[in-house]
């Protein structure tokens, strides 16, 4: 399950980040309106979870013009923002739910579950590509000859190709999309986790890999996709 985080405040968005990967979730981060929904319309997500009040767009108008571009995504507004008009707004912009701060980290979670379980139609619990498959619940890949267990960075990877196969990522794009925008993480370890994937890859007998292209980034590919 892969959701946005779009919200202004860097202490309680990364707080959020970490409360949902414990989780099991694939997370990703954006601090201002206009990000939020360049993402929303580049990949897919399970659930949105959107702040208000933020820079560039406000949660709002980014929710509206994702709804009108027929993104159906399930989706929550987490706000200081608690008057009737402001849930009425929000709810009439295309929300989903509302949650407003402060809140207990019990309910955001029950509410993220909650929309996880609505988002069934929008995207699949099992990915696949040529004679790979990635089972979304149990962090498994696999072929009919083998199948292994990734950890959560090598999953949040995998996903990320197995959604967009042949799309070129570079090493700064993964890195800001699955270890986040302010990590400290060198980036060796794309390489590093790149190359888990590939071992992995080869030993379940798969017939798509991860081909580096050079002087662009990485790309999954396989004729078949």
């Amino acid at each position: 399950m892969r959701i946005l985080i779009a919200e202004d405040e860097v202490s309680i968005a990364r707080a959020l980040k970490v409360m949902l990967e414990k989780n099991k979730y694939a997370v990703d981060l954006v601090h201002n309106g206009s990000d939020a929904l360049d993402y929303i319309q580049a990949a897919s997500y399970d659930a949105l979870v959107l702040d208000i009040m933020m820079p560039g767009l406000d949660g709002l108008s980014v929710l509206r013009k994702a709804r009108a571009h027929g993104i159906t995504t399930p989706a929550l507004f987490l706000t200081a923002k608690a008057e009737v008009e402001d849930r009425v707004a929000g709810l009439d912009a295309g929300a989903d739910d509302y949650l407003p701060k402060p809140f207990a980290a019990s309910e955001f979670l029950a509410r993220v579950r909650a929309l996880t379980r609505r988002s069934g139609a929008y995207a699949p619990s099992m990915l696949t590509c040529g004679n790979t498959a990635l089972d979304c619940g149990q962090y498994l890949l696999r072929t009919e000859l083998d199948e292994v267990r990734l950890n959560n960075k090598e999953y949040q990877l995998m996903e990320l190709f197995l959604r967009n196969p042949r799309q070129v990522f570079s090493s700064e794009r993964l890195m800001e999309k699955i270890w986040g925008f302010d990590t400290e993480t060198e980036m060796e370890v794309v390489w590093t986790y790149i190359g888990f994937l590939r071992r992995k890859l080869r030993q379940i007998g798969a017939d798509i890999e991860i081909k580096t292209i050079r002087g662009a980034g990485y790309a999954l590919e396989e004729t078949r996709c």
